[in-house]
């Protein structure tokens, strides 16, 4: 007997919020980290500079997060709401409506008015709201999940260049935080594509690209900067 098929779907927010969050807190504090230290700051402006930047940094993303994604719930709150009073006053329009859309799925006219209203009759506001609407309970919006793993996961990156600029001798500080956000990064991107199950080439090395020029830029304006103070 074959194997159940693993589908990766069901990962889809929490993976993207914790990924947006890690790779954010990994390129944001190195570039902080690497644009005081190419100003010229001392190790202590450096230190505070990045740990206040992976505070500031994680309050944000959760905030940012929790907006974010409750607007998206609220939006979907009023699909929802405006689906029940459809249902309630116009229900074989309705019927109508989702035996259309499995026809122009590949179901026959007969059948797909079949379908439609047995599962009309089993749960109404369900089928149209998948079926219709594209909403699902495993997909749908979550704002504190979101903003709880866009939180932690930015803290957990930011931590890594910070300790990266803890353990580095103060004039190997841009070099030695570069050279670690880039291999975590890397490794970032490898392994949100495998929880993904996606192919690891492409994002290992798209992640690695946009965090090395976020540096380059910052470090470059950071030098500048610390010339002309």
């Amino acid at each position: 007997m074959p194997s159940a098929e693993v589908h990766f779907v069901r990962r889809g927010q929490w993976l993207r919020a914790a990924v947006l969050g890690a790779n954010d807190g990994i390129i944001s504090t190195a570039s902080l980290i690497v644009g005081v230290a190419a100003a010229g700051g001392a190790r202590d402006e450096i230190l505070t500079a990045a740990f206040a930047g992976l505070t500031a940094g994680a309050m944000s993303m959760a905030a940012g997060e929790y907006v974010s994604v409750s607007s998206q719930a609220d939006s979907e709150a009023a699909d929802l709401e405006r689906e029940k009073r459809a249902l309630r006053e116009h229900p074989r329009a309705e019927l109508r409506e989702l035996a259309q859309i499995y026809v122009d799925r590949g179901l026959t006219p007969a059948l797909a008015r079949e379908v439609a209203e047995q599962l009309m009759a089993k749960d109404a506001l369900s089928a149209h709201a998948r079926d219709e609407l594209g909403f699902n309970e495993e997909t749908g919006a979550k704002p504190i999940l979101a903003a709880s793993a866009s939180a932690i996961s930015f803290a957990v990156g930011a931590a890594m260049p910070t300790l990266a600029a803890i353990l580095a001798p103060h004039a190997g500080t841009v070099v030695v935080v570069s050279i670690a956000a880039l291999i975590f990064l890397a490794a970032l991107g490898a392994l949100g594509a495998w929880l993904g199950g996606a192919p690891l080439v492409r994002p290992t090395l798209r992640v690695a690209f946009w965090g090395a020029l976020a540096m380059a830029v910052t470090a470059g304006i950071g030098a500048l900067v610390g010339r002309a103070v």
